[in-house]
């Protein structure tokens, strides 16, 4: 069995800001299960954002920098980069799930910002956490685990 599990969950420093959301509860669930093979996934890096990148949010259907930059075409590229990398996994049903980082534009699997830069939230997916669904991939947010 094989889980997508966003990179920064595993420790990789590859978060808009530089860092990452290491998820010591999941790594530790992984530990129990060696059977189970994880995927690193972020189609942000995959589109070829730099990290550090400036944050952004999904603004009108676009996804936009805080500086007003679009960066829609590199969050698309990104995502078509990941899925067809997981496309063999996903249509052999090896892939059992997708587990994913909370809020973000790409990942987002409940929420995401609204494109305000305020911090409001708002019900919606990521670009990415979209596209597992479309594929029948089971998403899990991370704050779910």
């Amino acid at each position: 069995m094989k889980i997508a599990v966003s990179a920064c969950l595993l420790g990789e420093n590859c978060k808009y800001s530089g860092g990452n959301n290491r998820s010591e509860r999941l790594l530790s669930e992984l530990a129990k299960h060696p059977e189970i093979e994880v995927i690193p996934v972020c189609p942000e890096v995959a589109g070829g954002l730099p990290t550090p990148r400036p944050p952004a949010e999904i603004v009108d259907g676009e996804v936009a920098n805080n500086c007003g930059v679009s960066v829609d075409a590199e969050y698309r590229a990104g995502v078509a980069a990941e899925m067809a990398r997981l496309k063999p996994h996903i249509e052999s049903g090896e892939l059992a799930a997708a587990v994913l980082q909370s809020r973000s534009p790409s990942c987002g699997v409940h929420e995401v910002y609204d494109g305000t830069f305020t911090g409001r939230l708002i019900a919606g997916r990521g670009l990415f956490a979209q596209a597992l669904a479309e594929s029948d991939v089971a998403l899990i947010d991370i704050s779910d685990l």
